[in-house]
């Protein structure tokens, strides 16, 4: 999981972030783009940090507070379902991952980032698949994660006919059968559910 991290290390690059996103795909609810940069010394290496998808929720919650009170710098930005009709999912998760280095607190000498190419002043790199092969990724995947998670839990309180804690937003089976009958909120993604609910 280190590979990228070191390659750079020797090369020069100190300050390195690694960026990723939670929500691209869900028919409700925003996008979450997250980054981190962590201290790469070995004794200050968070155990456990993976893919955020291959951890159980309670264990992305206690990673979330190691790598909120480790990372040397760390950012993370919400962009709503009304940008994400407007200008696209891809150019919504492009525009929170840019806000995301414009915002975080340390300048990287590089960033990492999950599959998404980046038009950006600092270096970037992506990587296929980088949540699982990048550290610094894995961390900002799990940032982004549980953040989104909280906002959906949210948003149940908010919609509790929509049942959003148990599925955040994604297209299940029951989501779709409640959209059906209740139609749209005020935060589905027109543009995601117009196959199920029209264009209404």
């Amino acid at each position: 999981m280190f590979e990228y991290e070191n390659e750079f290390l020797t090369q020069g690059y100190n300050y390195i972030a690694g960026i990723d996103e939670a929500g691209r795909g869900p028919l409700a609810g925003p996008v979450v783009c997250a980054i981190a940069m962590m201290p790469l010394e070995k004794d200050k290496i968070i155990d456990g940090v993976n893919d955020s998808k291959k951890l159980s929720p309670k264990v992305r919650e206690m990673l979330y507070d190691k790598i909120v009170n480790t990372a040397l710098a760390y950012d993370i930005q919400v962009v709503d379902n009304n940008v994400i009709d407007e200008i696209n999912i891809l150019n919504a998760t492009k525009q929170g991952m840019l806000n995301c280095i414009d915002n975080i607190s340390i300048t990287p000498d590089i960033v990492l980032i999950d599959a998404v190419k980046l038009n950006s002043e600092i270096k970037t790199v992506s990587i296929i698949k980088g949540d699982e092969k990048s550290y610094s990724i894995a961390c900002a995947s799990i940032l982004a994660k549980v953040y989104r998670d909280r906002l959906m839990l949210e948003m149940d309180k908010k919609y509790p006919q929509y049942e959003f804690k148990n599925h955040k937003g994604y297209g299940t089976q029951k989501h779709i059968e409640l959209l059906k009958k209740f139609g749209k909120c005020d935060i589905h993604r027109n543009t995601f559910i117009k196959h199920f609910v029209g264009e209404k």
